[in-house]
């Protein structure tokens, strides 16, 4: 494990990263009112209403005897305006939080320490959303170990959710938009058609029945890292690794799968991302998911034979039914 670098808060900057956060987040709650109210959208608001309360907070663990630690991976690069909302939002009772900057230029960690000062911060090695999980993962120290992007993209009240599949017994819990208590207002028709026909891909050659496989909102038990055997994040001799990119989720939710993992999925809503544009290039990115499966295919477990879908099934967490 590389030791966790933090920074002093620059008070100035974070005044102003702060304010542009308060902004941003206000801006966001107009665009809410103002959009048209689709069918998805306000169930997803009405069940945050009715579940605000019990999803506030984790079970101390007074409650639950000695609960599992819960670890919050975040990766970043110029976030500073959106990084406050996640942070903000996290139930109380997580135990580590990770900060993974990707060499901000803006003040990303100057907010994150001023909103969330136990928060530590890790600098990746290399370029790309898969570098910064890998990175982070080997900085967690949580039983649990929960992935979440830093845009306001996704809903950190609905880690819950994903931490109660495993407690009932799921090794990987994967979020999906395309299930019951899930939705989006950011995915586009062609993500959309690419997203399915890449789905189908993925389960006619792992056996698997995931709904959504390029979704990046995950939880899972830090025994998985194993199975992931993502490439070294701090390892600088190399440019750049294959992994290192957008087509992270796509790596790990196969190698779950060819380990015989248990996976459960959780609905889950995704909204705009608060501020700022995505770095997600959808033909460049979608070609690397495509070839990260059909490289997969061809570099089987050593761990486990590949599995059937009776061997691996996905199915729908049941908290997902009862509290989304």
């Amino acid at each position: 494990m590389h030791p966790t670098q933090t920074h002093p808060t620059d008070h100035a900057g974070t005044v102003a990263g702060l304010s542009a956060t308060t902004r941003a987040h206000q801006a966001h709650s107009s665009h809410l009112e103002l959009q048209p109210a689709t069918t998805a959208h306000l169930a997803h608001l009405a069940a945050h209403q009715a579940a605000s309360a019990a999803e506030a907070s984790l079970p101390s663990r007074g409650e639950v005897g000695a609960r599992p630690t819960v670890t919050v991976v975040v990766p970043a690069r110029n976030e500073a305006r959106n990084i406050g909302h996640v942070l903000e939002r996290l139930p109380e009772g997580i135990d580590q939080v990770v900060l993974v900057d990707g060499s901000s230029r803006d003040d990303t960690v100057a907010v994150a320490l001023a909103v969330r000062p136990d928060i530590e911060v890790v600098h990746q090695a290399r370029r790309g959303k898969g570098n910064a999980l890998a990175a982070g993962f080997e900085a967690a120290t949580g039983d649990y170990i929960v992935m979440i992007d830093a845009d306001g993209s996704m809903d950190p009240r609905e880690i819950r959710r994903y931490l109660a599949a495993l407690d009932a017994g799921a090794d990987y819990a994967k979020g999906t938009r395309f299930t019951d208590g899930g939705g989006s207002d950011d995915i586009t028709w062609v993500r959309r058609t690419g997203n399915k026909a890449l789905n189908l891909t993925a389960n006619g050659l792992f056996g698997t029945r995931y709904s959504d496989l390029c979704y990046g909102y995950n939880a899972f038990r830090r025994s998985c890292l194993e199975a992931f055997a993502l490439p070294d994040g701090h390892d600088i001799e190399a440019e750049k690794r294959w992994g290192d990119g957008f087509e992270i989720e796509t790596l790990i939710n196969v190698r779950v799968a060819k380990a015989g993992l248990r996976i459960a999925e959780v609905g889950s809503f995704e909204s705009e991302r608060l501020t700022g544009e995505s770095n997600l290039r959808t033909f460049r990115d979608g070609t690397r998911v495509l070839v990260t499966i059909l490289r997969e295919r061809l570099t089987r477990s050593a761990r486990a034979p590949r599995p059937t879908a009776e061997e691996c099934p996905v199915c729908v967490a049941e908290p997902v039914r009862s509290s989304a």
